[in-house]
Protein backbone atom coordinates (compact mmCIF):
# COMPACT_ATOMS: atom_id res chain seq x y z
CA UNK A 1 0.00 0.00 0.00
CA UNK A 2 1.38 3.01 -1.27
CA UNK A 3 1.52 6.14 1.47
CA UNK A 4 -0.79 8.11 -0.52
CA UNK A 5 -3.73 5.58 0.16
CA UNK A 6 -3.02 5.41 3.83
CA UNK A 7 -7.01 6.35 5.37
CA UNK A 8 -7.19 9.14 7.79
CA UNK A 9 -9.61 10.34 9.90
CA UNK A 10 -10.19 13.65 10.10
CA UNK A 11 -12.26 15.83 12.85
CA UNK A 12 -16.00 16.93 12.19
CA UNK A 13 -16.08 20.03 10.07
CA UNK A 14 -18.49 22.83 9.14
CA UNK A 15 -18.65 22.65 5.39
CA UNK A 16 -19.91 26.28 5.36
CA UNK A 17 -16.94 27.34 7.91
CA UNK A 18 -15.38 29.50 4.98
CA UNK A 19 -18.59 31.34 4.34
CA UNK A 20 -19.09 31.93 8.33
CA UNK A 21 -15.63 33.29 8.62
CA UNK A 22 -15.77 35.44 6.19
CA UNK A 23 -19.46 37.01 7.48
CA UNK A 24 -17.70 37.68 10.89
CA UNK A 25 -15.07 39.40 9.35
CA UNK A 26 -17.31 41.66 7.24
CA UNK A 27 -19.75 41.87 10.24
CA UNK A 28 -16.75 43.35 12.27
CA UNK A 29 -14.95 46.13 9.97
CA UNK A 30 -17.84 47.62 8.31
CA UNK A 31 -19.44 47.86 12.04
CA UNK A 32 -16.51 49.82 13.05
CA UNK A 33 -17.01 51.60 9.85
CA UNK A 34 -20.56 52.49 10.86
CA UNK A 35 -20.08 53.41 14.38
CA UNK A 36 -16.97 55.49 13.74
CA UNK A 37 -19.15 57.42 10.91
CA UNK A 38 -22.00 57.71 13.16
CA UNK A 39 -20.35 59.36 15.83
CA UNK A 40 -17.01 61.13 14.20
CA UNK A 41 -16.96 61.15 10.98
CA UNK A 42 -13.33 60.23 10.53
CA UNK A 43 -13.11 56.90 9.51
CA UNK A 44 -9.19 56.51 8.50
CA UNK A 45 -6.67 53.82 8.08
CA UNK A 46 -5.84 53.90 11.59
CA UNK A 47 -9.81 52.55 12.63
CA UNK A 48 -9.11 50.32 9.66
CA UNK A 49 -6.52 48.91 11.81
CA UNK A 50 -8.10 48.29 14.71
CA UNK A 51 -10.90 46.53 12.86
CA UNK A 52 -8.56 44.23 10.58
CA UNK A 53 -6.68 43.16 14.43
CA UNK A 54 -10.02 42.62 15.90
CA UNK A 55 -11.19 40.44 12.98
CA UNK A 56 -8.04 38.07 12.45
CA UNK A 57 -7.84 37.84 16.60
CA UNK A 58 -11.43 36.87 16.41
CA UNK A 59 -11.27 34.45 13.76
CA UNK A 60 -7.90 32.55 15.40
CA UNK A 61 -9.45 32.70 18.88
CA UNK A 62 -13.12 31.32 17.07
CA UNK A 63 -10.89 28.41 15.29
CA UNK A 64 -9.46 27.89 18.76
CA UNK A 65 -12.89 27.36 20.56
CA UNK A 66 -13.80 25.71 17.51
CA UNK A 67 -16.67 27.72 16.54
CA UNK A 68 -16.77 27.14 13.24
CA UNK A 69 -17.29 23.37 13.83
CA UNK A 70 -20.38 21.70 13.19
CA UNK A 71 -23.14 22.49 15.06
CA UNK A 72 -25.65 20.49 13.73
CA UNK A 73 -26.63 18.28 16.85
CA UNK A 74 -25.60 21.53 19.24
CA UNK A 75 -27.11 23.58 21.33
CA UNK A 76 -27.29 27.16 20.56
CA UNK A 77 -26.50 28.66 24.25
CA UNK A 78 -23.27 27.43 23.68
CA UNK A 79 -22.99 28.85 20.45
CA UNK A 80 -23.60 32.03 22.24
CA UNK A 81 -21.61 31.50 25.06
CA UNK A 82 -18.32 30.69 22.92
CA UNK A 83 -19.48 33.47 20.82
CA UNK A 84 -19.36 35.80 23.41
CA UNK A 85 -16.39 34.59 24.99
CA UNK A 86 -14.29 34.49 21.62
CA UNK A 87 -15.51 38.28 21.07
CA UNK A 88 -14.17 39.06 24.83
CA UNK A 89 -11.11 37.55 23.49
CA UNK A 90 -10.50 39.15 20.98
CA UNK A 91 -11.59 42.68 22.58
CA UNK A 92 -8.77 42.06 25.13
CA UNK A 93 -6.33 41.86 22.21
CA UNK A 94 -7.67 45.17 20.22
CA UNK A 95 -6.98 47.05 23.68
CA UNK A 96 -3.84 44.92 24.33
CA UNK A 97 -2.49 46.65 21.04
CA UNK A 98 -3.94 50.47 21.48
CA UNK A 99 -1.84 50.11 25.06
CA UNK A 100 1.23 49.02 24.18
CA UNK A 101 1.40 51.25 20.80
CA UNK A 102 0.21 54.01 23.00
CA UNK A 103 -2.58 55.05 20.67
CA UNK A 104 -5.85 54.45 22.80
CA UNK A 105 -5.85 58.84 23.15
CA UNK A 106 -5.92 58.63 18.88
CA UNK A 107 -9.75 56.69 18.92
CA UNK A 108 -12.71 57.67 19.70
CA UNK A 109 -13.85 55.91 23.13
CA UNK A 110 -17.30 56.05 22.54
CA UNK A 111 -17.12 54.66 18.76
CA UNK A 112 -15.09 51.56 20.25
CA UNK A 113 -17.42 51.00 22.87
CA UNK A 114 -20.43 51.20 20.52
CA UNK A 115 -18.26 48.73 17.79
CA UNK A 116 -17.35 46.30 20.56
CA UNK A 117 -20.98 45.99 21.75
CA UNK A 118 -22.41 45.84 18.42
CA UNK A 119 -20.20 43.65 17.03
CA UNK A 120 -21.02 40.89 19.80
CA UNK A 121 -24.56 41.68 19.36
CA UNK A 122 -24.51 41.15 15.48
CA UNK A 123 -22.25 38.31 15.79
CA UNK A 124 -24.47 36.38 17.77
CA UNK A 125 -27.50 37.67 16.00
CA UNK A 126 -27.13 36.83 12.95
CA UNK A 127 -25.87 32.94 14.42
CA UNK A 128 -29.67 32.84 15.69
CA UNK A 129 -31.25 34.50 12.70
CA UNK A 130 -29.15 31.52 10.87
CA UNK A 131 -29.55 28.63 12.85
CA UNK A 132 -33.88 29.54 13.41
CA UNK A 133 -34.03 29.63 9.61
CA UNK A 134 -32.13 25.88 9.60
CA UNK A 135 -34.19 24.73 12.24
CA UNK A 136 -37.59 25.49 10.48
CA UNK A 137 -36.35 24.36 7.39
CA UNK A 138 -35.04 21.05 8.35
CA UNK A 139 -38.34 21.19 10.39
CA UNK A 140 -40.53 21.13 6.94
CA UNK A 141 -38.14 18.48 5.58
CA UNK A 142 -35.48 20.69 3.65
CA UNK A 143 -31.88 20.05 4.01
CA UNK A 144 -32.38 16.87 5.79
CA UNK A 145 -30.76 13.84 5.78
CA UNK A 146 -32.25 10.21 6.08
CA UNK A 147 -30.06 7.86 7.78
CA UNK A 148 -30.29 4.18 8.53
CA UNK A 149 -28.63 2.22 11.63
CA UNK A 150 -27.65 -1.28 11.26
CA UNK A 151 -27.68 -3.07 14.57
CA UNK A 152 -30.66 -2.50 16.57
CA UNK A 153 -27.93 -2.66 19.62
CA UNK A 154 -27.95 -0.19 22.54
CA UNK A 155 -25.60 2.26 21.19
CA UNK A 156 -27.72 1.94 18.39
CA UNK A 157 -30.90 2.88 20.01
CA UNK A 158 -29.38 6.10 21.87
CA UNK A 159 -28.10 6.46 18.29
CA UNK A 160 -31.80 6.54 16.94
CA UNK A 161 -33.30 8.48 20.15
CA UNK A 162 -30.83 11.35 19.84
CA UNK A 163 -32.22 11.84 16.14
CA UNK A 164 -35.91 11.40 17.05
CA UNK A 165 -35.79 13.63 19.91
CA UNK A 166 -33.55 16.91 17.84
CA UNK A 167 -35.81 17.25 14.57
CA UNK A 168 -33.63 20.25 14.27
CA UNK A 169 -30.71 18.70 13.59
CA UNK A 170 -32.15 17.72 10.18
CA UNK A 171 -31.12 14.22 10.85
CA UNK A 172 -34.20 11.83 9.95
CA UNK A 173 -34.60 8.21 11.20
CA UNK A 174 -35.66 6.11 8.18
CA UNK A 175 -34.48 2.50 9.00
CA UNK A 176 -32.88 0.12 11.34
CA UNK A 177 -31.44 -3.25 10.08
CA UNK A 178 -30.57 -6.31 11.82
CA UNK A 179 -30.19 -9.74 11.08
CA UNK A 180 -31.30 -11.19 14.25
CA UNK A 181 -35.51 -12.85 14.78
CA UNK A 182 -37.51 -9.55 15.64
CA UNK A 183 -38.15 -11.23 18.49
CA UNK A 184 -35.12 -10.66 20.01
CA UNK A 185 -34.89 -7.10 19.47
CA UNK A 186 -36.49 -4.13 21.49
CA UNK A 187 -40.35 -3.67 20.65
CA UNK A 188 -39.99 -0.04 20.69
CA UNK A 189 -38.39 -0.08 17.43
CA UNK A 190 -40.02 -2.42 15.23
CA UNK A 191 -41.72 -0.16 13.67
CA UNK A 192 -38.30 1.07 11.53
CA UNK A 193 -37.19 -2.40 11.09
CA UNK A 194 -36.91 -3.02 7.79
CA UNK A 195 -35.29 -6.28 7.63
CA UNK A 196 -31.58 -8.00 7.53
CA UNK A 197 -28.54 -5.83 6.93
CA UNK A 198 -28.01 -7.68 3.23
CA UNK A 199 -31.71 -5.78 2.36
CA UNK A 200 -29.86 -2.27 4.26
CA UNK A 201 -27.57 -2.57 2.23
CA UNK A 202 -29.10 -3.53 -1.08
CA UNK A 203 -31.58 -0.31 -0.53
CA UNK A 204 -27.82 1.88 0.59
CA UNK A 205 -26.91 0.68 -2.87
CA UNK A 206 -30.29 2.34 -4.31
CA UNK A 207 -29.43 5.83 -2.59
CA UNK A 208 -32.54 5.21 -0.12
CA UNK A 209 -30.00 6.75 2.69
CA UNK A 210 -27.92 9.55 3.08
CA UNK A 211 -25.77 8.50 6.04
CA UNK A 212 -25.80 4.92 7.63
CA UNK A 213 -24.56 4.08 11.22
CA UNK A 214 -23.49 0.61 12.18
CA UNK A 215 -23.98 -0.24 15.78
CA UNK A 216 -22.65 -3.78 15.86
CA UNK A 217 -20.73 -4.73 18.61
CA UNK A 218 -16.67 -4.36 18.49
CA UNK A 219 -15.91 -8.40 18.70
CA UNK A 220 -18.55 -8.49 15.59
CA UNK A 221 -15.00 -7.17 13.61
CA UNK A 222 -15.41 -9.78 10.57
CA UNK A 223 -18.80 -8.79 10.15
CA UNK A 224 -18.16 -4.91 10.54
CA UNK A 225 -14.99 -5.24 7.71
CA UNK A 226 -17.76 -7.03 5.51
CA UNK A 227 -20.24 -4.51 5.10
CA UNK A 228 -17.97 -1.88 4.87
CA UNK A 229 -16.37 -3.28 2.09
CA UNK A 230 -20.39 -4.11 0.52
CA UNK A 231 -21.37 -0.57 1.17
CA UNK A 232 -17.86 0.82 -0.65
CA UNK A 233 -20.42 0.04 -3.73
CA UNK A 234 -22.73 3.01 -2.58
CA UNK A 235 -22.57 6.42 -2.08
CA UNK A 236 -23.65 6.93 1.75
CA UNK A 237 -22.13 8.47 4.24
CA UNK A 238 -21.06 5.94 6.51
CA UNK A 239 -20.36 5.82 9.95
CA UNK A 240 -19.03 2.87 12.45
CA UNK A 241 -19.74 3.14 15.95
CA UNK A 242 -17.66 1.28 17.93
CA UNK A 243 -18.84 0.21 21.62
CA UNK A 244 -16.08 0.47 23.11
CA UNK A 245 -15.64 4.19 22.97
CA UNK A 246 -19.14 3.97 24.54
CA UNK A 247 -17.59 3.80 27.99
CA UNK A 248 -13.80 4.31 28.36
CA UNK A 249 -13.17 6.78 25.75
CA UNK A 250 -11.78 10.01 27.46
CA UNK A 251 -10.50 13.05 25.45
CA UNK A 252 -10.79 10.96 22.18
CA UNK A 253 -8.35 12.66 19.62
CA UNK A 254 -6.50 11.86 16.49
CA UNK A 255 -3.36 11.55 16.42
CA UNK A 256 -0.05 9.77 14.42
CA UNK A 257 3.11 8.05 14.75
CA UNK A 258 4.50 8.67 11.66
CA UNK A 259 1.54 7.07 9.35
CA UNK A 260 0.07 4.90 11.80
CA UNK A 261 -2.75 6.86 13.20
CA UNK A 262 -4.02 6.58 17.13
CA UNK A 263 -6.68 7.23 18.61
CA UNK A 264 -6.52 8.49 22.50
CA UNK A 265 -7.97 6.44 24.83
CA UNK A 266 -7.54 8.37 28.23
CA UNK A 267 -5.77 11.40 28.35
CA UNK A 268 -6.14 14.66 29.85
CA UNK A 269 -8.52 17.12 27.82
CA UNK A 270 -7.03 20.36 29.06
CA UNK A 271 -2.87 20.16 27.36
CA UNK A 272 -1.85 22.85 25.42
CA UNK A 273 -3.74 25.71 23.92
CA UNK A 274 -6.70 24.12 26.19
CA UNK A 275 -4.30 24.20 29.10
CA UNK A 276 -3.75 27.50 29.00
CA UNK A 277 -6.95 28.49 28.93
CA UNK A 278 -8.21 26.46 31.97
CA UNK A 279 -5.29 27.93 33.49
CA UNK A 280 -6.29 31.73 32.50
CA UNK A 281 -10.28 30.76 33.76
CA UNK A 282 -8.36 29.60 37.59
CA UNK A 283 -6.59 32.35 37.58
CA UNK A 284 -9.62 35.11 37.01
CA UNK A 285 -11.66 33.00 39.04
CA UNK A 286 -9.64 32.36 42.03
CA UNK A 287 -8.46 36.32 42.13
CA UNK A 288 -12.36 37.46 41.48
CA UNK A 289 -13.16 35.25 44.36
CA UNK A 290 -10.33 35.82 46.61
CA UNK A 291 -10.97 39.50 46.48
CA UNK A 292 -14.50 39.14 47.72
CA UNK A 293 -13.66 36.70 50.63
CA UNK A 294 -11.35 38.00 51.89
CA UNK A 295 -12.76 39.42 55.19
CA UNK A 296 -15.03 36.71 55.51
CA UNK A 297 -11.94 34.65 55.43
CA UNK A 298 -10.04 36.72 58.04
CA UNK A 299 -13.09 36.34 60.30
CA UNK A 300 -13.09 32.26 59.67
CA UNK A 301 -9.55 32.37 60.85
CA UNK A 302 -10.03 34.30 63.92
CA UNK A 303 -13.04 32.12 64.75
CA UNK A 304 -11.13 28.86 64.14
CA UNK A 305 -8.69 30.31 66.46
CA UNK A 306 -9.79 31.10 69.29
CA UNK A 307 -12.72 28.50 69.55
CA UNK A 308 -10.55 25.32 70.02
CA UNK A 309 -6.76 24.69 69.87
CA UNK A 310 -4.77 23.95 66.84
CA UNK A 311 -3.30 25.60 63.42
CA UNK A 312 -6.05 27.80 61.96
CA UNK A 313 -5.13 25.70 58.82
CA UNK A 314 -5.19 22.59 58.07
CA UNK A 315 -2.93 21.18 55.11
CA UNK A 316 -3.79 17.60 54.14
CA UNK A 317 -2.01 15.21 51.46
CA UNK A 318 -3.52 14.62 48.31
CA UNK A 319 -3.20 13.62 44.77
CA UNK A 320 -3.19 16.26 41.99
CA UNK A 321 -2.69 16.03 38.42
CA UNK A 322 -1.58 12.59 37.35
CA UNK A 323 -1.34 11.24 40.96
CA UNK A 324 1.16 13.68 41.82
CA UNK A 325 0.89 14.72 45.59
CA UNK A 326 -0.01 18.07 46.71
CA UNK A 327 -1.06 19.43 49.89
CA UNK A 328 -4.18 21.34 49.82
CA UNK A 329 -5.53 23.76 52.61
CA UNK A 330 -8.89 24.12 54.46
CA UNK A 331 -9.71 25.69 57.69
CA UNK A 332 -9.02 23.57 60.55
CA UNK A 333 -12.17 22.21 61.34
CA UNK A 334 -12.00 19.67 63.81
CA UNK A 335 -9.17 19.04 66.89
CA UNK A 336 -7.42 16.49 65.15
CA UNK A 337 -5.33 17.50 62.04
CA UNK A 338 -4.98 13.14 60.78
CA UNK A 339 -2.11 13.36 57.89
CA UNK A 340 -1.27 9.61 58.26
CA UNK A 341 -1.90 6.20 56.59
CA UNK A 342 -5.10 5.69 58.39
CA UNK A 343 -8.07 8.93 57.86
CA UNK A 344 -11.48 8.10 59.33
CA UNK A 345 -14.10 10.09 57.22
CA UNK A 346 -16.25 12.70 58.99
CA UNK A 347 -19.77 11.39 60.28
CA UNK A 348 -22.94 12.45 61.38
CA UNK A 349 -22.56 13.76 65.39
CA UNK A 350 -18.27 13.28 64.81
CA UNK A 351 -17.24 14.17 68.11
CA UNK A 352 -14.00 15.69 66.61
CA UNK A 353 -16.26 18.61 64.59
CA UNK A 354 -15.80 21.65 66.40
CA UNK A 355 -18.60 24.11 66.96
CA UNK A 356 -17.22 26.32 64.47
CA UNK A 357 -15.78 23.08 62.32
CA UNK A 358 -19.54 21.60 61.74
CA UNK A 359 -21.07 25.22 60.37
CA UNK A 360 -17.69 25.51 58.15
CA UNK A 361 -18.14 21.75 57.04
CA UNK A 362 -21.90 22.11 56.21
CA UNK A 363 -21.57 25.44 54.34
CA UNK A 364 -18.13 24.50 52.61
CA UNK A 365 -16.21 27.45 53.86
CA UNK A 366 -13.23 25.08 55.50
CA UNK A 367 -12.93 25.21 51.42
CA UNK A 368 -12.24 28.50 51.33
CA UNK A 369 -8.32 28.70 51.53
CA UNK A 370 -8.13 26.06 48.32
CA UNK A 371 -8.75 29.05 46.46
CA UNK A 372 -4.55 29.63 47.32
CA UNK A 373 -3.72 26.49 46.09
CA UNK A 374 -5.49 27.23 42.58
CA UNK A 375 -3.03 30.24 42.80
CA UNK A 376 0.04 28.50 43.55
CA UNK A 377 -1.14 26.14 40.13
CA UNK A 378 -1.91 22.75 42.30
CA UNK A 379 -5.87 22.89 41.70
CA UNK A 380 -8.10 24.01 39.82
CA UNK A 381 -11.35 26.21 40.67
CA UNK A 382 -13.82 23.45 38.56
CA UNK A 383 -12.81 19.37 38.70
CA UNK A 384 -13.16 16.82 40.58
CA UNK A 385 -12.90 16.63 44.51
CA UNK A 386 -9.22 15.22 46.14
CA UNK A 387 -9.82 12.59 48.05
CA UNK A 388 -7.10 11.35 51.31
CA UNK A 389 -4.38 9.45 49.85
CA UNK A 390 -5.09 7.13 51.77
CA UNK A 391 -8.65 6.90 50.60
CA UNK A 392 -7.44 7.01 47.08
CA UNK A 393 -5.65 3.43 47.19
CA UNK A 394 -8.38 1.98 49.31
CA UNK A 395 -11.01 2.90 46.28
CA UNK A 396 -8.66 2.60 43.19
CA UNK A 397 -8.59 -1.23 44.06
CA UNK A 398 -12.78 -1.87 44.15
CA UNK A 399 -13.94 1.28 41.71
CA UNK A 400 -13.48 0.88 38.11
CA UNK A 401 -11.65 3.83 36.52
CA UNK A 402 -10.91 5.50 39.50
CA UNK A 403 -7.53 6.56 38.85
CA UNK A 404 -8.61 8.41 35.78
CA UNK A 405 -10.29 10.89 38.23
CA UNK A 406 -6.81 12.17 38.42
CA UNK A 407 -5.91 12.93 34.54
CA UNK A 408 -6.89 16.60 35.41
CA UNK A 409 -6.21 19.17 38.47
CA UNK A 410 -8.73 18.63 41.09
CA UNK A 411 -11.06 20.83 41.90
CA UNK A 412 -12.79 23.01 44.53
CA UNK A 413 -16.44 22.59 43.19
CA UNK A 414 -17.06 19.81 40.75
CA UNK A 415 -20.01 18.23 38.30
CA UNK A 416 -20.49 15.55 41.21
CA UNK A 417 -21.01 18.04 43.64
CA UNK A 418 -23.95 20.25 42.45
CA UNK A 419 -25.30 16.74 41.07
CA UNK A 420 -25.84 16.01 44.89
CA UNK A 421 -22.74 13.56 44.98
CA UNK A 422 -20.78 15.17 48.05
CA UNK A 423 -19.96 14.68 51.39
CA UNK A 424 -19.44 11.59 53.13
CA UNK A 425 -18.88 8.02 51.08
CA UNK A 426 -20.04 5.44 53.54
CA UNK A 427 -20.72 3.01 50.68
CA UNK A 428 -19.14 1.73 47.71
CA UNK A 429 -21.88 2.96 45.63
CA UNK A 430 -22.06 6.33 46.94
CA UNK A 431 -18.14 6.57 45.62
CA UNK A 432 -18.81 4.51 42.30
CA UNK A 433 -21.26 8.00 41.59
CA UNK A 434 -19.35 10.20 42.42
CA UNK A 435 -16.47 9.00 40.44
CA UNK A 436 -19.06 8.50 37.13
CA UNK A 437 -19.56 12.17 37.47
CA UNK A 438 -16.15 13.08 37.52
CA UNK A 439 -15.23 10.94 34.59
CA UNK A 440 -18.52 12.53 32.68
CA UNK A 441 -17.10 15.76 33.47
CA UNK A 442 -13.64 14.85 32.53
CA UNK A 443 -14.69 13.43 29.00
CA UNK A 444 -17.65 16.69 28.30
CA UNK A 445 -15.15 19.10 29.48
CA UNK A 446 -15.47 22.39 28.02
CA UNK A 447 -15.55 26.44 28.94
CA UNK A 448 -19.19 26.30 28.63
CA UNK A 449 -19.97 23.30 31.23
CA UNK A 450 -17.47 25.07 33.57
CA UNK A 451 -19.64 27.69 33.31
CA UNK A 452 -21.99 25.88 34.21
CA UNK A 453 -20.67 24.41 37.07
CA UNK A 454 -20.02 27.67 38.37
CA UNK A 455 -23.66 28.86 38.09
CA UNK A 456 -25.17 25.70 40.20
CA UNK A 457 -22.21 25.68 42.24
CA UNK A 458 -23.39 29.24 43.23
CA UNK A 459 -27.18 27.84 44.41
CA UNK A 460 -27.18 24.28 44.96
CA UNK A 461 -23.09 23.36 45.37
CA UNK A 462 -22.35 24.64 49.14
CA UNK A 463 -24.46 22.31 51.18
CA UNK A 464 -25.56 19.07 51.22
CA UNK A 465 -27.38 16.96 53.44
CA UNK A 466 -24.56 14.22 53.64
CA UNK A 467 -21.89 16.71 54.55
CA UNK A 468 -20.51 16.37 57.91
Amino acid sequence: MTKQQHGMVKNNTNKMAALYRLIDIILIQVLLYVCVMFYTQGYDEHYFTISLIGSVAFALIAESFALYRSWRAGFFTQIIFYTFTCWAFSSVVVFGYLFFSKTATDFSRVALGLWMCSSLFSLIAWRFCFQMFLSSMRRKGYNTRNIAIFGLSEKGIRLAKEVLDNPETGYRMAAFYDDRDKTRLDEDYHYYLRGSIAEGIKNAKNNKYDVIYITLPIQAKVRIEEMLFALGDSTANVHVVPDLFMYCLMHGEMSHVGDVQTISVYDNPMQGSLGVLKRLEDLFLSISILSVIALPMLAIALAVKFTSKGPIIFKQDRYGLNGRKIKIWKFRSMTVTENDDVVTQATKGDSRITKVGAFLRKTSLDELPQFINVLKGDMSVIGPRPHAVVHNEEYRKIVDFYMLRHKVKPGITGWAQVNGARGETETVDKMKTRVEYDLEYIRNWSLWLDFKIVTLTIFKGFVGKHVY
